[in-house]
């Protein structure tokens, strides 16, 4: 895990502290290209009444807008957990070259926890995983949440 990686992986916790106050799942999603931030969200699924509206998917639009290309060629995505088998897909699509996350989802992770759609050699693109920055801080705001939940 390099400094880099926390720098980012902080900023993709502060959009799910945005999440947080809004009363979403607390996902956070930040994409970078060289050193400069493309892509920023999080969790709108409840605000804007649509079930695709995950952070990884709305940072993958900004992103693209950004560069004015459907491919994020390398780009990487720090997210605060690790994407479901939807985010995944589109990343693939996207073909973002490198994939941060946090913390593990082990109820709908399509990176290596349940299945690994982002590496997948059946696929025509493969993403690099990397996992576990600032991943008890992740946790930490995912158990809160779902706790004032309870």
């Amino acid at each position: 895990m390099s400094k880099i990686d926390e720098i980012y992986m902080s900023a993709a916790l502060k959009e799910a502290a945005r999440a947080f106050d809004n009363d979403e799942v607390p996902v956070g999603a930040i994409i970078v290209h060289g050193t400069r931030v493309i892509g920023r969200a999080h969790n709108q699924i409840k605000l804007l009444k649509d079930p695709t509206a995950h952070a990884e998917i709305l940072a993958i639009t900004q992103a693209a807008a950004h560069l004015k290309n459907e491919r994020l060629i390398d780009c990487t995505m720090y997210v605060t957990i690790e994407p479901c088998a939807m985010c995944a897909g589109a990343m693939v699509l996207a073909r973002i070259k490198r994939l941060v996350y946090a913390a593990p989802d082990p109820k709908a992770g399509a990176c290596g926890s349940i299945i690994n759609i982002a590496y997948n050699k059946g696929l025509n693109h493969r993403i690099k995983i990397d996992k576990g920055v600032l991943e008890e801080a992740s946790g930490s705001l995912l158990r809160e949440f779902f706790k004032k939940k309870r």
